[in-house]
């Protein structure tokens, strides 16, 4: 029986391990879909406004309807500008087709956060006040593996997408999506003009520094936890011993 809560401990403390990256990562996937600035550095840096002919009022319009369109409960998006002086719709049927596909995958992103974010929280609240284990040592020493979990794929992450982007970027769609409609013309297509190959490697190096950075923050604060703790128990053992 004792083996067995042990084993149960062990899978639960993993999976805690393991729901650091992934909280961390759809965390990071989020808050590039909802930035506003995001999106209007990318058309400002590739010239978009130039690309498609749309005024930047414009561009900016069509950032806040891909935002609203992504955390509505629409099922297709709809998005109307003004191009040479008169009313013109951005998609065509491929391209809508495309981002509903593409609102999947960000609803999948924000409910993974979400069941992560929760059983972190089950598993905390569980560990403090129901077994009543107040050794935040095991807490912490989770949170340096799991940082160290996540900045070893982050690095992976920058090494694929420095050294072959492009074959990085199409397995992507070739796994994440069921059809066709993400093999866009720049030529005629305005959601890759929006959207050209050079913000995308800006996003991935994005969500890399962003993750990174956030990566430090919990390691080092957890790092610094055991090692004072520690150092507080070696100190108190001498004393006793002495």
């Amino acid at each position: 029986m004792v083996s067995k809560i042990k084993y149960i401990s062990l899978i639960a403390r993993w999976l805690f391990i393991l729901c650091i990256p992934l909280i961390l990562l759809t965390a990071a996937i989020t808050a590039a879909i909802n930035s506003q600035w995001l999106y209007e550095y990318g058309f400002e840096k590739y010239n978009v406004g130039q690309t498609t002919g749309l005024e930047d009022t414009e561009l900016k319009k069509v950032a806040g309807g891909l935002i609203s369109y992504f955390n509505s409960g629409e099922e297709y998006i709809d998005i109307t500008v003004i191009k040479d002086g008169a009313p013109f719709v951005l998609f065509n049927e491929k391209e809508i087709i495309h981002l509903k596909d593409v609102k999947g995958l960000i609803w999948l992103n924000y409910y993974v956060m979400l069941w992560a974010l929760i059983y972190v929280m089950l598993y905390v609240g569980t560990n403090i006040f129901v077994l009543k284990n107040k050794n935040y040592n095991q807490l912490a020493s989770a949170a340096v593996w799991g940082s160290g979990i996540t900045l070893g794929l982050i690095l992976l992450l920058g090494v694929v997408a420095v050294t072959n982007f492009d074959g990085f970027f199409r397995a992507f769609h070739l796994i994440s999506f069921a059809n066709d409609f993400w093999l866009l013309d720049p030529n005629t297509d305005y959601l890759i003009m929006l959207f050209p190959g050079g913000f995308w490697y800006d996003c991935v190096i994005f969500l890399a520094a962003s993750i990174a950075g956030a990566v430090l923050v919990i390691g080092t604060l957890a790092w610094w936890y055991l090692r004072k703790t520690r150092a507080k128990a070696i100190s108190l053992n001498e004393k006793s011993e002495g």
